[in-house]
């Protein structure tokens, strides 16, 4: 979600027959823009500013636009009270913010969800990241592998038991024990993994605050608010990993429970704000000096034993998958493309951190001053986001390199070599 950097895509699954919205969306476009516009203008005072601005839905495999505005370069063409045009193939497509033919957008893949709370929530989410730096929150898109180790994994699983329980809580009392529980699940964690506490924070601070912004606006009552978390941590636990998307849980439900106590809570916090301090500030809960023995007395309330052998088994099968993973891209001859200028679209539900060798995303597209790499099989991407690599190469044109489920279109001025001493590939200016 970074404009010039990197855009990233969470895809949705919503059961929706494709063609059908797209066939009749012209028509409907209208109708969810005004929804929008009514939403955030009624929400404006969650953050002293409307929300509402330029929005583009994509749908993915035509890039056909609808647009509430109209673009600075006369791309898209007025129809009715909206604007349509085709997306040029050098844009990725992503549920983002980015700035484009002169104006700052909020990006929403088609579908969109036909229940009416989770197209305000989703488009409200955007609209958040595209007002975000007016704001004065940075764009952070962290990774916290430490997420994607079973210790890791357990003691979020159980953060978010204790959390799924404070929503459902029907006394302050139960809701207060119930938050202590998260936050010595969470405060345990960081003891396991330091400088985690900086890592979360980021991503709380970018993606919790936009979701958080999303679920206030979704125009959900109580108990469709408790029925969405329910189902939404149901959903999350089936991802591949929970690196990149935790923030979507936990800070919205904090955020939630304060709110009925505090209900302009948001405006106190701050780029800087470290959030988990804030909450335990703002709850007034006291965390026990002795993390270890008060999960001994709790735990198992939420069902400790069982996330620990499915976490177990978990562990088993991903050693696997790691082993081959650095043997497709480090040990066996790979190609290495070098990032110049490079904007990137994912899906940040199924990434696989590899050790300190960076992170393994099995769908990926990158835009660059090279071309266009679409990945649909598994690509490595560096720690430091220098260079991404992907498999040997099986075909290799002047125009178009090709290997197992990747394709490269190269731009003029570049070319794909291979150095013989280490039988490895690397795209080069000609």
């Amino acid at each position: 979600m970074l404009n010039n950097l990197f855009v990233w895509t969470l895809a949705l699954t919503i059961s929706i027959e494709i063609f059908g919205q797209t066939k009749s969306f012209k028509d409907s476009a209208a109708v969810y823009f005004n929804e929008i516009k009514t939403a955030t203008k009624q929400s404006k005072n969650l953050w002293n500013y409307d929300l509402y601005g330029p929005i583009l839905f994509v749908q993915s495999d035509t890039r056909q636009l609808y647009a509430n505005y109209p673009d600075s370069a006369g791309l898209l063409k007025k129809e009715g009270s909206i604007y349509t045009g085709i997306l040029p193939q050098e844009v990725n497509i992503a549920n983002t913010s980015l700035h484009w033919n002169g104006k700052d957008w909020a990006m929403v893949m088609l579908p969109l969800p036909d229940n009416k709370s989770d197209r305000l929530n989703l488009l409200a989410h955007e609209l958040f990241h595209r007002a975000q730096p007016a704001l004065g929150f940075k764009l952070h898109n962290t990774e916290n592998n430490h997420l994607d180790q079973k210790d890791g994994r357990i003691y979020l699983r159980l953060e978010l038991e204790a959390l799924k329980s404070a929503v459902l809580a029907s006394s302050p009392k139960k809701i207060k024990t119930h938050l202590t529980n998260a936050f010595i699940f969470r405060g345990y964690r960081y003891t396991l993994y330091p400088g985690a506490d900086t890592m979360e924070n980021l991503l709380e601070l970018n993606e919790g605050i936009a979701e958080y912004t999303g679920i206030t606006m979704s125009g959900r009552i109580i108990p469709e608010m408790q029925n969405h978390f329910v189902k939404s941590i149901r959903e999350f636990l089936n991802n591949p990993t929970f690196v990149r998307s935790f923030a979507y849980q936990t800070t919205p439900i904090y955020g939630y429970l304060l709110r009925n106590t505090k209900k302009d809570w948001n405006k106190s916090i701050t780029a800087q704000t470290n959030l988990t301090d804030y909450f335990l500030s703002v709850f007034n809960i006291q965390l026990p000096d002795d993390f270890k023995s008060a999960i001994t007395s709790i735990a198992d309330q939420y069902d400790k034993q069982t996330i620990i052998a499915e976490e177990t088994a978990r562990e088993e099968k991903i050693k696997k998958l790691i082993t081959e993973y650095k043997n497709k891209f480090i040990e066996q001859p790979h190609l290495d493309i070098r990032f110049e200028n490079m904007n990137i679209s994912f899906d940040p539900r199924n990434i696989m951190p590899i050790e300190d060798k960076g992170t393994v995303y099995p769908n990926i597209r990158v835009v660059d001053n090279w071309g266009i790499l679409t990945v649909g099989n598994g690509a490595l991407l560096s720690p430091n986001w220098n260079k991404i690599t992907v498999s040997t190469p099986t075909q290799i044109d002047d125009k178009k390199i090709s290997g197992d489920g990747w394709t490269l279109e190269l731009k003029n001025g570049y070319t794909v070599q291979k150095d013989s001493a280490s039988n490895n590939y690397f795209l080069r200016k000609k």
